[in-house]
């Protein structure tokens, strides 16, 4: 900021004047007299500037002073700056070093105070002083508040686009507009205004999360194998998920899964499958859970790990009632040993969720039904215990009469193969008959259930026939069998 003085100067007597001196002088001087000095700095040479100066002793000082002054004045203008004077003379001058006489001091300084409208160098050095740091500082300062303003005007904006993007949300539920980073980040998971409303109907807190927070627990969950597509379904089942921090929540819970030995390549997959996994406290319940099902079911220590990523569910739910219901039902309706429940749990640990009424029982019904006894059975059961998750009417129906009818093969075979139950129809059991038929390889009475088992690799080097023939085949009736049902629709 320029500082404008007013410089009202009385005459003072200079020594030894010659005549063409003084009136030079004069000429300079009146012009000094009517002349209002406007500085760029505030930081100046105080001797020219200060016109009411003083000693120590209170005596008034010329303007200008002797080097005797300059010396007793030291201590009041330590503000001074040796260099800064020395601008005052030339370079010739500060070359030779010589000392100038009082009266050529003089003479300098009113020619530089009566030249001075004229020179341009004078707001060039007053760059170097106080007044330019500050000059600086209000155009820095200028620049960080126009940079505030354009990123106050950007957020702003960005309001504005958010509103828009999520206006028909908000008419659905009470939207904070604080929520938005939230949305617009889970939005990248595929995450649209139906699931926020499942959301908030749910679990509302779930949605006052910090975006950069939530978006820490969600890498922490992709970067243990949960795939980038399954995240919006964890969400959507546990939305709470986005409050649990990483340190006292997710972290703990998979190193649990880590000393269960489970796998890394499978910790995503179990995460996935049950999310719920993360509101169970490690040390009250999932551990509980783990000791149960090893003391009190019976489950085999190198047993564990496999019923864990076969039924994670198996951690999370009320162990001990589903485990009492299905010992009990299976002892009463089949006779089952405990062992024998024991290796289906250990085979198909999902038995422990499937209901009694409508699911386990109908199908031991089935078997039942189809001439197989109990004996017969539980060894089906206790062998192949995944028969107890197929479809009645999709399933174990068509294969029966199949067996009964196309491979004139008899029910009790069932107990000796069991793994038929639970093979493709379309895929292995129908393709495979069909083609020993068509070559004429096909024995005569029934058929050999023991041809369904292997791969197709080896299915075609027992019967001396090559894959590419077998599988093309195959795809052939395919097409016959699709083309049948759209006949019927």
């Amino acid at each position: 900021m320029a500082v404008v003085f007013s410089l009202f100067l009385s005459p003072h007597p200079l020594p030894s004047p010659t005549s063409s001196y003084t009136t030079r002088l004069k000429g300079h001087h009146n012009a000094v007299l009517n002349t209002k000095l406007e500085v760029a700095s505030s930081h100046s040479n105080a001797k020219i500037l200060k016109s009411n100066r003083r000693t120590k002793h209170g005596r008034q000082l010329s303007m200008y002073d002797t080097d005797d002054d300059e010396e007793e004045d030291d201590d009041d203008e330590e503000e001074e700056d040796d260099d800064e004077e020395d601008e005052w003379f030339s370079d010739d001058d500060k070359r030779s070093g010589n000392k100038k006489s009082k009266a050529d001091k003089g003479q300098l300084r009113l020619q530089n105070i009566g030249n001075i409208r004229q020179e341009t160098g004078w707001k060039e050095r007053s760059l170097s002083t106080g007044s330019s740091r500050k000059s600086f500082g209000v155009e820095n300062g200028k620049s960080t508040l126009k940079r505030s303003r354009t990123t106050s005007n950007e957020s702003s904006r960005n309001s504005v686009s958010m509103k828009k993007k999520f206006r028909r949300l908000s008419e659905e539920i009470d939207l904070d507009e604080r929520w938005f980073p939230l949305l617009e980040y889970l939005s990248t998971f595929g995450l649209k205004d139906t699931h926020f409303i499942q959301m908030y109907e749910r679990h509302m807190p779930s949605l006052q999360i910090n975006a950069e927070s939530a978006q820490e627990r969600l890498e922490f969950l992709l970067s243990h194998g949960v795939k980038h597509g399954d995240i919006r379904k964890i969400i959507l089942r546990q939305p709470q998920i986005l409050q649990y921090t990483v340190e006292k929540n997710l972290q703990s819970h998979v190193n649990f899964l880590t000393n269960l030995g489970i796998p890394n390549t499978r910790i995503g997959q179990i995460i996935t499958a049950t999310p719920s996994l993360f509101s169970y406290s490690v040390e009250n319940s999932l551990k509980p859970t783990v000791r149960y099902l090893l003391e009190e079911v019976g489950i085999k220590n190198e047993d564990l790990c496999k019923v864990v990523q076969l039924s994670p569910q198996v951690l999370v739910q009320r162990i001990e009632t589903s485990w009492s219901a299905r010992l009990s039902f299976l002892t009463k309706e089949l006779g089952a040993p405990r062992d024998s429940i024991v290796k289906m749990v250990s085979k198909h640990p999902q038995i422990l969720h499937y209901s009694v009424e409508d699911g386990l029982l109908p199908r031991i019904n089935f078997l039942r039904g189809i001439g197989m006894k109990n004996s017969e059975i539980l060894k089906v059961l206790t062998s192949h215990t995944q028969v107890f998750s197929l479809s009645l009417e999709g399933n174990l129906k068509p294969k029966y009469k199949y067996l009964i009818n196309e491979l004139r093969n008899e029910v009790h075979s069932l107990t000796k193969y069991p793994t038929y139950l639970s093979l493709s129809l379309d895929q292995r059991i129908r393709p495979r008959h069909r083609f020993l038929v068509a070559l004429k390889k096909a024995p005569r009475g029934p058929f050999p259930l023991a041809s369904f088992v292997p791969t197709d690799e080896r299915f075609c080097q027992k019967w001396g026939t090559s894959l590419d023939k077998y599988l093309d085949f195959r795809q052939r009736l395919q097409l016959k069998e699709l083309a049948k049902k759209y006949e019927k629709q």
